[in-house]
């Protein structure tokens, strides 16, 4: 009877928690990367230290530099969010299709003792 509720386990309760925990790392990834606040600060400046904003008493050259620092900030801003982004999402797609993989192998796990005793049997090694 305990082989029994071993299979029932794994084919039912077994899998949805190998799914769930599959799920939870994907999404962890995600946040990890924090995916969605790159996405929404995209065009944000970078670290904008030195770059204020100019009052409307400065020089046409002190504005024009402002504006150039700001628009450097945010190139690079942009450049370094993105990159994440593309990391991030080439790291969630092997992750998912690693996953993938995983659950479709999971229903075929319990045979691979008997698949190694018929390899062992005809002679076959690694």
């Amino acid at each position: 009877m305990a082989i029994a509720d071993i299979f029932l386990w794994w084919y039912a309760a077994g899998w949805r928690t190998f799914i769930k925990k599959n799920r939870n790392a994907i999404s962890s990834i995600t946040d990890f990367f924090s995916m969605s606040s790159l996405v929404r600060t995209l065009f944000k400046p970078y670290r904008q230290i030195s770059a204020e904003t100019a009052s409307a008493n400065s020089s046409l050259d002190l504005r024009f530099h402002m504006f150039l620092d700001r628009l450097v900030s945010r190139f690079i801003g942009f450049c370094s969010r993105l990159f994440l982004l593309l990391a991030g999402s080439v790291i969630i797609i092997i992750g998912g299709i690693f996953s993938l993989i995983l659950i479709l192998l999971w229903p075929f796990i319990p045979l691979l003792p008997i698949v190694g005793i018929v390899l062992t049997i005809m002679g076959v090694t690694f």
